[in-house]
């Protein structure tokens, strides 16, 4: 196993890390930014109150985005698989 297959490896997992987590994070940043946005202007300082909003939304986005997650991962998962039978 050469370096630079080692680093294809790490390049594609990372990427993959990344497009994995990208939605979910995404809407979780937006839906707090949103409440936060409505506390600061209403004056509400409650924390627990950005809590359920979250946590909906992220489940939410899971529902929507969790295909597209999940084909992801199986295409690193079928590349892994691919190198570990490649390797002699």
């Amino acid at each position: 196993m050469t370096e630079a297959v080692v680093l294809d490896v790490m390049n594609r997992a990372f990427m993959t890390v990344i497009l994995a987590a990208a939605p979910v994070l995404l809407i979780a940043l937006g839906v707090g930014l949103v409440l936060s946005i409505l506390q600061a202007t209403t004056q509400v300082q409650e924390q627990t109150l950005t809590f359920v909003p979250k946590v909906l939304s992220v489940f939410l986005g899971l529902i929507v985005f969790g295909s597209f997650m999940l084909n992801i991962l199986v295409e690193f998962a079928d590349y892994i698989m691919t190198m570990i039978a490649g390797v002699s």
